[in-house]
């Protein structure tokens, strides 16, 4: 019996879901094992070439995706440890002064959420947050969504973050772009999730409380570090902003038309790879000097760094897999017949499926990666009449909406902050869901004013 390539979605979908919800079984085995009951029961692939066609393109998505993920992990280990991030943080707040504190934490985690993910921008943060409301006896919560209003938008709409950076490669988009409308987009999100942590923080009354693991003299004494013994702003950011300006002028040569040999030499300088290697190496070198590391000594993060972005790789690469074994069941034609059928338009259908999967398994990241794959026929194979970079987005924005228990990045926010899980599900999920909103009002906007196509 042949089944119905929604069939195979929902059966896939429910994969996932128990193996990663009711079992605890890692990402990355339940996205291989849903990638290969996609194969079996999808009529388009035979028997034998199942398990080839899973390592197949699970290799695709790691050719793509699997160097920048490494290197950007090892950017944002070097910017934790020499103190790096902790010097932007603390050049937003003097900027913007102590009185518009949330909005230097918006500012921070914004900025910061490019090359660090949001885990490990909101353990950073957060002492600083405490800190702030004990010296100001207020605005707690505000502080903590301001945070997350900047680092969550980041995090899911600018790589070398690994959802946004895998839905480029599925959707062939220039990085460059992805980089740039993504960032430009996250702005106006990133704004409407601060002005709700307003009104939230007004609404609610959350207390100031112990955090396992982390007394408050101790976070007390992270957040008054010695600012002698930061490094410079200057060196602080460049490892932020320089992979971006190289990426950048290479997506900026194709399209102004320059001669060819300019072409060359920014395809070379801007090739995604070499900009992270260029920037892990200033962040190597700003770590070895501040805490005066031998090149032995360095191997100790580089290795911490690198063992974390692996994981990340696996279950990146294990979810691209599983989208495109989706693909391949038929799952992104027959979705598209019914989009065209139902006259659903090509960016709200990305942002409902985004959503969906989101709500479904918890992770932003594999749906990004999941719908993306699903969505590439019909961007490739038919162009809307706007770029896919504006595709990515609202996809991207989908991935906000729906986060509650079963996505870890909620737990990190409970446990960190000290909430309860009530004033999470209050605070965290409905925040979540006015970013993606906005996210997709304003992608369709763009798409309309600024096709760029």
């Amino acid at each position: 019996m042949q089944l119905d390539p929604l069939v195979i979605l929902v059966i896939a979908v429910a994969v996932v879901f128990v193996l990663i919800l009711r079992l605890r079984i890692n990402a990355f085995i339940a996205l291989i094992t849903a990638a290969t009951t996609v194969g079996l029961l999808s009529p388009n692939v035979p028997l034998g070439e199942v398990m080839p066609s899973v390592a197949r393109e699970f290799g695709g998505v790691c050719g793509s995706i699997a160097i920048v993920i490494a290197l950007a992990a090892l950017i944002g280990q070097c910017l934790m440890e020499s103190g790096a991030a902790d010097k932007i943080v603390r050049v937003f707040v003097r900027a913007l002064g102590e009185k518009r504190a949330s909005l230097s934490l918006l500012s921070s985690g914004y900025v910061l959420s490019v090359p660090v993910f949001f885990d490990t921008v909101f353990y950073l943060l957060v002492p600083l947050a405490r800190a702030m409301r004990v010296r100001m006896g207020k605005n707690y919560l505000l502080f903590l969504m301001a945070i997350c209003a900047g680092g969550a938008v980041t995090h899911s709409m600018v790589p070398p973050t690994p959802g946004p950076l895998a839905m480029a490669a599925t959707l062939k988009i220039d990085l460059g772009v992805m980089i740039l409308v993504g960032a430009v987009i996250a702005v106006p999100m990133s704004i409407a999730g601060w002005l709700f942590g307003i009104l939230r923080d007004r609404q609610l009354d959350v207390p100031l409380r112990e955090t396992p693991g982390l007394t408050l003299e101790e976070l007390d004494a992270l957040a008054k570090r010695q600012e002698a013994r930061l490094p410079s702003f200057f060196m602080a950011m460049l490892p932020i902003v320089l992979p971006v300006v190289l990426i950048a002028s290479n997506t900026l040569a194709g399209a102004v038309g320059a001669a060819a040999g300019v072409q060359a030499v920014t395809g070379f300088l801007g090739n995604p790879n070499l900009a992270l290697l260029a920037s892990a190496a200033i962040s190597l070198a700003v770590l070895a000097r501040q805490k005066g590391y031998t090149l032995a000594q360095l191997a100790k993060p580089v290795e911490t760094a690198l063992a974390s972005g692996g994981l990340i790789i696996l279950i990146t690469a294990g979810g691209g897999s599983f989208g495109k074994m989706l693909v391949q069941a038929g799952v992104g034609k027959t979705i598209g017949d019914m989009s065209q059928e139902f006259g659903v338009p090509i960016l709200m259908l990305s942002f409902l499926l985004g959503t969906l999967l989101k709500i479904a398994q918890g992770s932003g990241t594999v749906a990004m990666i999941t719908v993306s794959s699903i969505m590439a026929p019909l961007v490739i194979d038919t162009p809307p009449g706007f770029h896919a970079v504006y595709v990515a987005c609202a996809i991207g924005s989908g991935s906000l909406v729906g986060s509650w228990m079963n996505d870890s990045g909620f737990w990190v926010y409970k446990q960190m902050s000290g909430l309860t899980e009530k004033e999470a599900l209050q605070t965290w999920t409905p925040l979540l869901a006015v970013m993606g909103v906005v996210g997709y009002i304003v992608t369709q906007i763009a798409a309309i004013l600024v096709p760029l196509a």
